[in-house]
């Protein structure tokens, strides 16, 4: 054997992950992307999507993306009713399973609604990664809830993306965890350099105020435009997809500059002409348990952030002074004023050493700690055999 051969980790014994999951493997790049990419470095990795309806039989696309990871995406004729949809899903995902060879496996959860179709697997360990109180956003199915109990109930391990979520949940599961979403500092850092201004933000004056993630019922917009109204000097630079609210309820001001959604790649390229990151998230039930992964990431970048006093925003970051907090229109202008007067010499150092701690690679590191745990107590328990007791039938047929 060569001395290569000895550097190659052996993890065939690892069992294949599969995940059910709300969100898009394509949508943004976020918390499932960052934790299954690396878990797709040691074992198999297959990222089950919710259906997509149009014409046609139904049918499951299967490709495999950049970061390894093996995406399903059902495809289902328009029309179906509610048990037509979950029955197809379930065929659908079990010629997967079939067709992969994939025999030993854990479930991995971040929508229990998946649990209509998957709720006959029998996989080494299943995990929740509750990364979002779902109940809780607009147009969310009424037996969420009711799949929610029953996936804590048949769950081995449960995560949480946050502590407020940590401390929702700790007194269902007798193995729940807070693991905040991380960030990948290197990869933010490189804002702090010089980098060529994208074209469609190069022509926007400073100061330049930005925000980048999904645009939805969470974001303050009344906020958003009063501040803007207040301070027309200032430019708004607001990145990502809209969704679930109308593109016409958006407010509308010459300095107010809704680009649209940009690859995770993309992100630093637009931070790094910033003067300051924005939070302008409503105060509401969508928004109680949010754990943000881009405050982190605004100050990775060396961006000086305001944000609306969200829980877990408040603690850490608030409370250590490295975020601005604010919620009247008033008073976030005052706070982005201060942030446009920020001591970086001070302030940047602090910001630093609070990340030094912090690294996706950890947080990933932690859950499959917890996850392998698990994963080994089934298969002890599979792996006890109980002998047949040896009747005088059976000897005489043996």
């Amino acid at each position: 054997m060569t001395q290569s051969n000895h550097n190659v980790l052996d993890t065939s014994h690892l069992p294949d992950l599969v995940c059910f999951s709300h969100l898009r493997w394509n949508f943004v790049f976020q918390r499932p992307q960052h934790l299954l990419s690396r878990f797709a470095r040691e074992r198999r990795v297959f990222f089950f999507e919710e259906p997509v309806f149009g014409k046609g039989r139904a049918r499951l696309q299967v490709t495999r993306s950049p970061e390894g990871v093996w995406v399903a995406v059902p495809h289902l004729p328009e029309g179906m009713d509610e048990q037509g949809v979950v029955d197809a899903q379930r065929v659908l995902l079990d010629e997967m399973l079939q067709r992969h060879v994939v025999r030993r496996y854990v479930s991995w959860y971040y929508t229990p609604m998946a649990l209509s179709f998957s709720r006959h697997l029998e996989p080494w360990a299943v995990a929740y990664d509750c990364m979002d109180e779902l109940s809780a956003f607009r147009g969310a199915p009424p037996a969420l809830l009711h799949r929610e109990a029953e996936l804590l109930q048949r769950a081995d391990v449960v995560f949480t993306g946050g502590q407020s979520l940590y401390e929702a949940k700790k007194d269902r599961h007798p193995n729940v965890h807070a693991f905040p979403s991380s960030v990948d500092v290197a990869h933010f850092a490189t804002a702090r350099g010089p980098l060529a201004d994208p074209v469609d933000q190069a022509s926007i004056p400073h100061p330049r105020l930005g925000f980048f993630g999904v645009v939805d019922e969470r974001m303050d917009l009344e906020l958003l435009a009063a501040v803007a109204d207040s301070r027309p000097d200032w430019q708004f630079v607001i990145l990502g997809p809209v969704v679930k609210i109308e593109p016409a309820s958006l407010p509308r001001r010459p300095n107010l500059h809704f680009l649209g959604g940009k690859l995770y790649t993309e992100l630093p390229t637009y931070l790094a002409s910033w003067d300051v990151a924005l939070m302008p998230f409503a105060r509401n039930e969508s928004t109680r348990f949010i754990s943000p992964t881009k405050t982190p990431e605004y100050l990775a970048a060396g961006k000086p952030v305001v944000s609306t006093s969200i829980r877990d925003v408040v603690r850490p970051y608030g409370d250590l002074g490295l975020v601005h907090i604010a919620d009247t229109p008033e008073d976030f202008v005052r706070a982005c004023e201060a942030a446009l007067a920020e001591d970086r010499s001070t302030w940047l150092p602090r910001v630093d050493a609070h990340l030094a701690s912090m690294s996706w690679d950890s947080t990933w590191g932690g859950m499959k700690t917890l996850l392998d745990a698990a994963t080994r107590l089934h298969e002890d328990e599979k792996s006890t055999v109980i002998p047949m007791p040896v009747t005088e039938d059976v000897a005489t047929t043996i």
